[in-house]
């Protein structure tokens, strides 16, 4: 071991250089910053996206498609789901309130049945839309359906 070799153990040492606070710290003067310009003065921000005057990558990339904005997402639970979730949770009946207090939906969202699967058990449903095969499949077993904006 030599002096030119000793260093503080790692994590012990957590301070920076303070930057500009006079010559005698070796960081004065210009304070890295450079001489002139917008980057070396206070209060500078650079424009998200600035690529130091290249062409920023979302102008260069191609705008492709339509995105609607009138479009309406919904989160789509199939009767199959459905079941299980009944087994698990014992749903009075299949509402919008009911999944968000099981943590299974956020409060703005709209839910869709959907008939992929079997439905066992008799349930009220309380949803944003449905599909004809699944309206018919709950109707038959003696649920209803009640579709709510």
């Amino acid at each position: 071991m030599k002096l030119h070799n000793l260093k503080p153990a790692t994590g012990s040492t957590h301070k920076q250089k303070r930057l500009g606070r006079g010559e005698a710290s070796g960081k004065g003067g210009t304070s890295t910053r450079g001489n002139k310009g917008g980057q070396s003065r206070a209060g500078y921000q650079r424009k998200n996206a600035f690529e130091g005057g290249q062409m920023p990558i979302q102008r260069r990339l191609p705008k492709r498609g339509f995105k609607n904005i009138n479009r309406v997402e919904y989160k789509v639970f199939n009767l199959g789901q459905i079941e299980s979730l009944n087994e698990k949770y014992a749903f009075s009946e299949f509402s919008l309130e009911n999944l968000y207090i099981n943590g299974l939906v956020n409060r703005t969202d709209k839910v869709k049945i959907l008939a992929n699967g079997e439905l066992k058990s008799k349930l009220n449903f309380k949803v944003n839309a449905i599909s004809e095969k699944a309206k018919s499949a709950i109707e038959a077993l003696g649920g209803t359906v009640e579709l709510i904006k």
